[in-house]
């Protein structure tokens, strides 16, 4: 079992198109449930990413953000897993190199069908900030916390979605 304690930079952003050759990257299918979504930003949340199973616990809000992920196995996965009826998440997760940075983008489904965002971690405050994102990406939702995973679960997808994508 192992734990990791990071402090994340991440940008997110909506996708207007999506890329050429998608077929071309490795994707995974990942399905998360909520135990806890706190007021304060902070959210605890269990995740199958493949055939791994991951506890995580992030707080914070925005672009700079705490997280702790500890690896689960499959029955305390499973067992937590009834916690989160009605809170959950699933989606395809692609990985595109991009430059020096690894773009994540998730193609939802379930109750979230037709939302595509793409995820950009970096290793500091600098490399986030001077990111410049490929002309398929659209608006940029760091901020937005109606695009959170954890306001996603409880209120859907936003009604502005269509206006946000132009």
């Amino acid at each position: 079992m192992t734990t990791n304690i990071t402090k994340e930079f991440e940008r997110k952003f909506l996708v207007r198109e999506l890329p050429q050759n998608l077929a071309d990257y490795q994707v995974t299918t990942i399905i998360q449930g909520y135990l806890a979504i706190c007021e304060n930003g902070t959210e605890v949340r269990i995740r199958k990413k493949g055939d791994r199973y991951y506890q995580t616990i992030k707080s914070g809000f925005g672009l700079e953000r705490e997280e702790v992920e500890i690896e689960i196995n499959r029955q305390q996965f499973e067992i937590l897993w009834a916690m989160t009826k009605g809170k959950r998440v699933e989606k395809k997760r692609y990985k595109i190199q991009y430059f020096h940075s690894i773009i994540e983008l998730d193609i939802y489904s379930g109750i979230l069908d037709g939302l595509v965002v793409a995820e950009i971690e970096f290793a500091s405050l600098k490399q986030a900030v001077s990111f410049i994102p490929p002309s398929w990406f659209g608006q940029e939702v760091t901020e937005d916390e109606r695009y959170k995973n954890r306001n996603l679960v409880q209120y859907g997808i936003p009604k502005s979605l269509d206006e946000d994508l132009k």
